[in-house]
């Protein structure tokens, strides 16, 4: 029994662009729309949201019934905090405001198996197929087909991020702008020069040192991304399209009743 190859670093790999959507909702239906209509993956959340286990195991379960990758954004806790995702099947984690190098050390340690690092092992969960895999396959495909990415959110970051690119045991570097832009003191400034100055640099660093760039924006910002050398984008989340749809919904209701109540509905 072989480990499902992620679909991400299958496309990523080849030299194409990966597409990425972000799930807030806890059902699972979510995730499985997001599949049906074709994303690459899928981005649940830990750091923020107050979800059980079970929830996310549901979304894996989503994910891989459409062979589609899921990512968790974990929080920065226990070595455990770290595993548990990829022993659910999530095809990658995602590790929230990477600091330096030593910090990323410290994740690859606890993230990657042997030769790579010290991840604590098991191989009786789903990643390993409930110890039907092989278990030095398993040990050698959690390495190779299950990503890690660092996310790259503060400034201080910069300072070290060419050796944070140099480290074997990763794939991506993943730029977020909304805490980076807190990081230096303009909250919501998408177009503050510092911030488009470290969006272009993460890219750059990425790619010169063998790794993906990753980073989220609008669906009107995808060509620009793309142009900066960015591969793996997320452009949606589910909260953002129903509440434009439930506004939208009410709005137009709101303004039927309106016309219907001033008497003027009777001359249409």
């Amino acid at each position: 029994m072989k480990m499902r190859e992620s679909k991400v670093l299958q496309k990523l790999r080849a030299g194409q662009t990966a597409s990425c959507f972000k799930v807030n909702i806890a059902d699972a239906v979510s995730t499985e729309i997001a599949a049906m209509s074709g994303f690459d993956c899928v981005w649940v959340d830990q750091e923020h949201l107050a979800q059980n286990w079970s929830v996310y195991s549901a979304h894996v379960w989503a994910s891989k019934a459409h062979n589609m990758d899921l990512m968790v954004r974990i929080p920065r806790g226990s070595y455990s905090d770290y595993v548990k995702p990829l022993e659910l099947d999530a095809t990658g984690i995602l590790v929230p405001h990477v600091m330096g190098v030593e910090d990323a050390k410290k994740i690859i340690e606890m993230t990657r198996f042997y030769p790579i690092g010290r991840r604590a092992m098991d191989g009786g969960s789903a990643d390993g197929a409930y110890t039907n895999m092989d278990f030095h396959e398993y040990l050698a495909d959690a390495n190779k087909q299950r990503f890690v990415v660092f996310q790259i959110e503060d400034v201080e970051a910069l300072d070290e991020l060419d050796q944070i690119a140099e480290l074997e045991g990763f794939d991506m570097l993943f730029f977020g702008p909304g805490d980076f832009s807190q990081s230096i003191g303009k909250p919501g400034d998408w177009t503050n020069p510092i911030l488009l100055d470290a969006r272009k640099k993460v890219a750059e660093v990425a790619r010169k040192h063998g790794k993906f760039a990753a980073t989220t924006g609008g669906i009107g910002m995808l060509d620009e991304f793309k142009d900066m050398g960015y591969q793996f984008i997320n452009v949606g989340a589910d909260v953002v399209g129903m509440s434009a749809y439930c506004n939208g919904l009410i709005s137009q209701f709101n303004k039927s009743v309106a016309l219907a109540g001033s008497g003027l509905e009777s001359y249409k």
